[in-house]
């Protein structure tokens, strides 16, 4: 599998003999998470769930900020606390993503939790001259690392003539950033330079490099991120280790709305949970999987719209599959292990490929499209089903898409309900009749009317629908 690598501008390997350590640069938790959160975090959630469903083992870290300026301000206006303001935040963020059935990381460490290997990791880059104390607080010397602006493609001397004036005149260089800020402003922690608390670059490092090791194989986040932050990143992590930080950086594209930047200053943010109460997790998952990871992608009510049509489609698919019969001859089994194989190969291609998944979406939906019209035409048989439903389960598993399941006392009552409202369609009582499609109806399950018989499947309830 080949990822592109935003350091070296170029697809790499990605190395699944040992286990696929990745951290990814969460969110700080001073309000709701929104949809561009989403996406990047629903990629690599993806991503995860390809890599073992290969066998790989996977690590993921991925952490909360919980100490900043954003927090503090949002405490001060709500006359609380910034413990409680975090608190709060952490809960919403599971509910939303376990709503949008995101795996949990194996580790989500605070940046509160971790002062201790932020003082350590701040006094190594000091010894060794990297860092130097000032007025304000301890910075990180920018021109002593000689390799900085390698991620981002910016060079140092165009960062100097393009810096703003400064507020801190302490620092010796424009360019150097905080990793110790002086403050008795609470949260503040004692350190060997004085009271205050981390610069938010300084506290990925120590998270990551506790928890990782250097040189781990995916380092990941929003495109927003590579400079300052990863760009920083880099910078001291490197500068106290002496080796590589991470093997592969993966950066997700911005989610844009009408074409403009998403962002709180604009007012046009889609928050999680109202996107799940219009739209649901599987039309989430699918519009935020539907462009290439690199490339930002527009949040649009048409799309969204289509995507809809698209997710009945496979909800038919599963329940035609499920509710099949051999009733009627078998034929065409060789035909249906090709376009097995067929899809499957080629939904694998397209993400071995730098994780491309529009075109694992393209071999899922014809696959899907290759099913339901066996359905139309009555020939899908339970033989035919079974060697479709592995591949089926395996490309839903890995988008991380789910249909609505049914107990076998439903199947039952439903079924018990289908045939007689079949009866009474015989004997012409199609007022009867129809009562009890609204009946069925009412239970979230629409009826699937073939020449010969009646199937059904129970539908995803979607907000916008109601």
């Amino acid at each position: 599998m080949k990822i592109f690598d935003t350091l070296s501008v170029a697809e790499k390997n990605v190395d699944t003999v040992n286990p696929v350590r990745i951290y990814l640069c969460g969110v700080t938790v001073y309000d709701e998470s929104h949809i561009g959160h989403a996406r990047t975090i629903i990629v690599f959630d993806t991503l995860r769930r390809y890599l073992e469903a290969h066998g790989a083992k996977v690590n993921l870290v991925q952490n909360f900020t919980d100490v900043d300026d954003k927090i503090i301000n949002r405490a001060k206006k709500e006359n609380t606390s910034a413990e409680s303001i975090t608190t709060r935040y952490i809960q919403n963020y599971f509910s939303d993503f376990d709503r949008l059935n995101v795996k949990r990381a194996d580790l989500y460490p605070k940046a509160t939790e971790h002062i201790s290997d932020m003082i350590n990791l701040i006094k190594g880059l000091m010894d060794k001259g990297f860092a130097y104390a000032s007025k304000n607080g301890v910075y990180f010397a920018v021109l002593k690392f000689k390799e900085y602006g390698k991620l981002s493609k910016k060079k140092t001397d165009e960062l100097v003539s393009g810096a703003r004036v400064e507020v801190d005149e302490t620092k010796r260089d424009p360019l150097d950033f905080a990793l110790w800020k002086f403050s008795d402003e609470e949260p503040s922690w004692d350190s060997p330079w004085g009271k205050g608390r981390p610069g938010w670059h300084i506290e990925c490092s120590a998270m990551s490099l506790k928890y990782l090791g250097s040189n781990f194989e995916i380092h990941g986040g929003g495109r927003d991120l590579i400079f300052p932050h990863h760009e920083n990143e880099i910078a001291q992590s490197e500068s106290f280790s002496g080796i590589n930080f991470a093997k592969i950086w993966m950066h997700v594209g911005m989610v844009t709305i009408n074409g403009e930047k998403m962002s709180k200053s604009l007012g046009n943010t889609k928050s999680i949970d109202h996107v799940l109460k219009t739209w649901g997790p599987n039309i989430i998952r699918l519009f935020c999987l539907s462009g290439h990871y690199t490339k930002p992608i527009d949040y649009s009510e048409e799309i969204l719209k289509e995507t809809i049509t698209k997710w009945r489609q496979v909800e038919n698919c599963y329940y035609e599959m499920i509710l099949s019969d051999d009733i009627q001859p078998t034929e065409g089994l060789d035909q249906a292990q090709e376009t097995t194989q067929e899809s499957m190969t080629e939904f694998e291609s397209a993400l071995d490929s730098d994780f491309n998944t529009p075109l694992a979406l393209g071999a899922f939906f014809k696959l899907i499209k290759n099913i339901n019209q066996l359905a139309s035409s009555e020939k899908l048989t339970k033989k035919l089903a079974n060697i479709f439903m592995p591949a089926f389960e395996q490309m839903t598993s890995i988008l991380g898409l789910t249909v609505i399941q049914v107990t076998d006392q439903e199947k039952n009552q439903i079924s018990d309900l289908i045939n007689k409202r079949n009866t009474l369609r015989g004997q012409k009582k199609f007022q009867e009749a129809d009562a009890i499609r609204k009946q069925i109806f009412d239970m979230n399950i629409t009826l699937i009317d073939h020449k010969n018989k009646t199937l059904w499947m129970k539908q995803e309830k979607i907000g916008i629908e109601n």
